[in-house]
């Protein structure tokens, strides 16, 4: 009797996991790369990575993390059905003058479970430029 039910349970799963790669979510990424190009400082810093579930099962984004505090990136919250978009949200602080070159990575239940984007660019104080071309202006005149 008991064997029986070991083998029973056996097949089970074995029916359950070849079911489960049947279906995959996919997720596809219009662009894994966003360039902010040159802005300014304290410019609008949010930016969006839109996605495609291209697969047959619901995509479930689980984490999205970012190499620093400086970027704040937002997943979406329910499952994306299959053939539906989604958007990832990512906010850069602009207050920060420096080039920018940042990755976020995407975890979720897709056939390729983790996905790296990034964005690059770079935020500039026009104060302090205008302020060199001011010096540079004035030494040309004299």
């Amino acid at each position: 009797m008991m064997k029986n039910l070991i083998t029973i349970l056996f097949v089970g799963l074995i029916s359950l996991g070849s079911f489960a790669q049947e279906k995959v979510a996919k997720i596809e990424f219009k662009t894994d790369v966003i360039d902010y190009g040159t802005i300014e400082k304290g410019a609008d810093g949010v930016r969006v990575f839109e996605f495609t579930n291209t697969g047959d099962a619901p995509l479930i984004i689980s984490n999205v993390r970012s190499t620093c505090g400086c970027t704040i990136p937002k997943k979406p919250k329910g499952p994306i059905m299959p053939g539906e978009t989604g958007e990832i949200e990512v906010k850069y602080d602009t207050n920060r003058v420096s080039p920018i070159r940042k990755t976020i990575t995407v975890i979720s239940n897709a056939e390729t479970p983790t996905v790296a984007l990034k964005i690059k660019g770079l935020v500039v104080d026009p104060n302090k430029t205008s302020v060199l071309e001011k010096k540079s202006k004035s030494m040309i005149e004299q």
